[in-house]
């Protein structure tokens, strides 16, 4: 059945389609929770159990880990990379960690900017909930980093949007577009309702609250652009308020670009024919599936910090110290210069330089730039473990 047989015949119970007045057709949402109810049974009820089980294999990996936070970096741009391949970015996480460490690479993809913006809109949100929930203030907060001197810049960022949009081919019109959110007069008071949603108490399970959050939220398509990156934040965001996960090391956008067609036909079937369990199906094998790769880093972590940290003990006589405290500074900072090390470990710059030096003889870190001055260096095994699927392409 095409989008046009399911949108003449629709069930209402995710919200309905509503002519305009200069006769194009805009869907306009139902409240959530589903009306009937979510049938958590079969196979949903197996899936929802088998993702509260790796979400918490995760957490407790996290936890396993000598200072987590350290080790957090990579994950948040892993999520960062993929969230933004997802809308036509073509910068890698290579680019990033290169663009932010301010080496000049005439080659790099342009759009890397958008990555480092997704990565600064997540650490803002993840710093604001502290003291602000997950809320529409949050939420164009989060739009206003995201777009801050980017494509998209001149789109009202962290504002509404005061004109219709709509999802479809390059160049198509209203009444050719594969999907056409609310008009925008009804946008807050959608928004209103999901944040109430989100706060109300519920005999929903977090993950089950969650995955209809981010359905209704790309549903409501709140921006002008923008709506995927922040709508798949807000799951993170979700996650971390409820504490769910201790840090935010869910790269769910790698299972959402590796599926990336379904991905859009989950959602779309689910404002045509109400089909919130089979988006929920998805949803959760979604987190099943990326919470094991997440543990799995976190085991290799642990294996190769063990495997460089006794080679520097092995090899490294007096300077085994500081080339210890230089290994842990890796872990948040990949990529360094000999001025960064020495500042790490507060000594001279030859001594410092010897350090780099030593550290390149034994694997750990790579020269990068192929200069004679202002070289900078990479923990490549490091980064190599969330290199994978960050220039996958979707099936």
């Amino acid at each position: 059945m095409n989008s046009t047989d399911l949108r003449s015949s629709h069930s209402t119970r995710a919200g309905r389609y509503v002519t305009q007045h200069t006769g194009y057709r805009a869907f306009s949402p139902a409240t959530l929770p589903p009306d009937p109810p979510i049938q958590l049974k079969g196979e949903l009820q197996v899936l929802l159990s088998q993702a509260d089980r790796a979400l918490g294999r995760l957490d407790g990996s996290i936890h396993t880990l000598p200072n987590p936070d350290l080790f957090v970096y990579l994950y948040v741009r892993k999520e960062a990379v993929l969230s933004s391949q997802i809308e036509g970015t073509q910068s890698s996480l290579q680019d990033v960690l290169e663009a932010e460490a301010k080496i000049l690479a005439p080659d790099r993809p342009r759009d890397v900017g958008e990555v480092v913006n997704y990565v600064r809109a997540m650490n803002h949100g993840l710093n604001r909930l502290k003291e602000l929930p997950v809320s529409i203030r949050l939420i164009r907060e989060i739009h206003a980093e995201l777009l801050k001197g980017v494509r998209g810049a001149h789109l009202t960022p962290g504002e509404l949007r005061s004109s219709q949009n709509w999802i479809g081919p390059g160049d198509c019109t209203l009444s050719e577009a594969t999907y056409v959110p609310p008009p925008h007069h009804e946008v807050a008071q959608h928004l209103a309702d999901l944040e109430k949603f989100l706060h109300a108490d519920t005999d929903l399970p977090l993950l089950i609250k969650i995955g209809l959050a981010h359905a209704q939220f790309e549903t409501i398509h709140p921006f002008l652009d923008g709506n995927g990156r922040v709508g798949r934040l807000l799951i993170t965001f979700l996650l971390c308020e409820q504490e769910v996960l201790l840090k935010p090391v869910l790269y769910l956008s790698y299972f959402f670009k590796r599926n990336r067609q379904q991905y859009y036909d989950e959602l779309q079937s689910v404002r045509d024919a109400g089909t919130w369990e089979r988006w929920l199906g998805f949803f959760l094998r979604g987190v099943v599936d990326v919470s094991g790769q997440a543990t799995e880093t976190v085991r290799r972590i642990l294996v190769l910090r063990e495997k460089h940290r006794h080679a520097i003990t092995a090899n490294f006589g007096r300077a085994a110290g500081n080339g210890q405290r230089v290994l842990e500074h890796l872990y948040e900072h990949p990529i360094v210069s000999v001025n960064d090390v020495q500042n790490v470990i507060g000594t001279t710059w030859p001594a410092a330089n010897d350090l780099v030096a030593r550290m390149v003889a034994c694997g750990i870190l790579s020269e990068i730039t192929g200069q004679a001055r202002n070289r900078r260096f990479i923990y490549q095994s490091y980064t190599d473990l969330f290199h994978g699927s960050d220039s996958e392409e979707s099936p």
